[in-house]
This record gives C-alpha cells, sequence and structure tokens, in this order.
C-alpha cells in the first residue's frame, strides 16, 4: 500500500458542529492497517475507535455513534455491505466510505448502491483517505472549521498556524522537523508511537533501518522541550515514545 502521508500545509482542522473533535469508526480486519489508519486520523485530531470484525463493528458504532466511518468491503465475519445495512438502522445518515480490493464496476456499484458514499481501491494512498473522509463530512453538514488549531498538553503549547510553541510561558524554537514531530507527540498525548509509526508520518518513508534517525530528533527534541523542566517526552524501550503533562509525569 502506498504510504503518501505528507500533511496537506494549511488545511483547515475540522470538528463536529459543537468544536467536539470528529468521531471516527475504521472497520479492517488487517490489524496493522487499521492501526496505521486510526494513526493517520488521530493526526487529524480526530477521537477514533477501530474493529476488525463486522459484528465489533457494529457494536462500536452503536457506542459511539460515529460522524464517519472507513468500512473494509472484506471482513472475516460478516460482508462490509451488511455491516453497513446493520449500522443504518441505527444510524441512517452517517457518511461511509468503502475500503476494497476490488475494482471491478459491479464491485464498486454494489456498494454504492447498498448506501456507501464512496470508496477506495487497495493499494491506496493515506492522504487519499483522509481527503475523501473530510470530503464526506463536509456534504454531510457535520462538521465546523477552525481558524487556528491550537494544541496544548501540560504546560506545552503549540500554534499549528503561526509554528509557535511554548513551554510554561516561554518560547521554545524548533527546526521544521522537530515542529513535525512535535505535532504528532501533542496529537497523540498519553500515547505510545512506535519508531515505524514516526518514521510513517513525519519523514513519510517506511521502517527499515532508519531508527537512529528517530532517537536523533527526539534527543533534540528533550534538550528544547525537557531541559531543566519535568520530563514530558519518555521512552518505552522496544516499543516506543509517548508524551504526557510534565505536572503527572515521572522521570
Amino acid at each position: 500500500m502506498s504510504t503518501t502521508t505528507t500533511p496537506a500545509r494549511g488545511r483547515e482542522n475540522l470538528t463536529r458542529a459543537d468544536g467536539s473533535p470528529i468521531r471516527a469508526l475504521v472497520v479492517d480486519d488487517e490489524p496493522a492497517l487499521g492501526e496505521l489508519l486510526s494513526t493517520v486520523l488521530r493526526y487529524e485530531g480526530w477521537q477514533v475507535e477501530s474493529a476488525l470484525t463486522g459484528h465489533a463493528a457494529i457494536r462500536a458504532a452503536r457506542a459511539m455513534e460515529p460522524d464517519v466511518i472507513l468500512l473494509d468491503v472484506m471482513l472475516p465475519d460478516l460482508g462490509g455491505i451488511e455491516v453497513l445495512r446493520r449500522i443504518r438502522v441505527t444510524n441512517p445518515h452517517v457518511p461511509v466510505l468503502f475500503l476494497t480490493a476490488k475494482d471491478a464496476v459491479e464491485d464498486r456499484i454494489a456498494g454504492l448502491t447498498a448506501g456507501g458514499d464512496d470508496y477506495v481501491t487497495k493499494p491506496f494512498s493515506l492522504e487519499e483517505v483522509v481527503a475523501r473522509l473530510r470530503a464526506l463530512l463536509r456534504r454531510a453538514g457535520a462538521t465546523a472549521e477552525r481558524e487556528e488549531a491550537v494544541l496544548v498538553v501540560g504546560d506545552l503549547t503549540m500554534d499549528e498556524d503561526s509554528h509557535e510553541v511554548s513551554r510554561g510561558g516561554q518560547d521554545i524554537h524548533l527546526t521544521a522537523t522537530e515542529f513535525e514531530l512535535l505535532r504528532f507527540f501533542m496529537r497523540n498525548p498519553k500515547r505510545v508511537l512506535s519508531k515505524a509509526q514516526i518514521l510513517d508520518r513525519v519523514w513519510q518513508y517506511d521502517f527499515g533501518g532508519q531508527a537512529n534517525i528517530v532517537e536523533l530528533y527526539v534527543s533534540y527534541l528533550r534538550r528544547k522541550i525537557d531541559a531543566g523542566r519535568t520530563p514530558m517526552i519518555h521512552t518505552l524501550r522496544g516499543v516506543g515514545y509517548l508524551l504526557k503533562p510534565g505536572e503527572s509525569a515521572k522521570a
């Protein structure tokens, strides 16, 4: 699958009409792919739940009432079209983007006829998936647009528009790559991020012996973010890294 994930610069941040995060449900029976898609959507600032089976997807949809669903057509128990039919009983207007490995015209027509709003065929670009989901949300009228996006984790603040970063009121100057790395951390606070996920999102290439570049830039960030303060960036050896508020963290 293509992993073209470069974030669109200057793109507006979508939220629900009440200002809360977009709720997205990702349904795919491939755990690695489902996790990658979920991570990309969390990077958009969305609240994401995932499911590996059709029955789990139906339960999740009832519990979270998603604003949009990313739904694989081929699932191990129920087909995606049947999952959509059952979800639409209680949530008749939720936009659905089908993921399919089939590119035949009849398969696409079947999905759209069943009530799917759009589809992408595998292999696909992650950026294309995000763009299509955003388009579906706008079409459904379920979103609001924020003129500015400010991320806050503990006493660490980032203005995504002006690229200004501060901690405890003190300005912190970052390079472009450091900024992207910190933004990825701040969009996923208290969540362990693997080196592979960081490479894919920040550097846009697959994990393949390049872990040292992640370690190097994490060390750069630590010098600027954590120097002389309670640490916020933490290493879980053999797993990855996480960012959590300094006031509740342990060195």
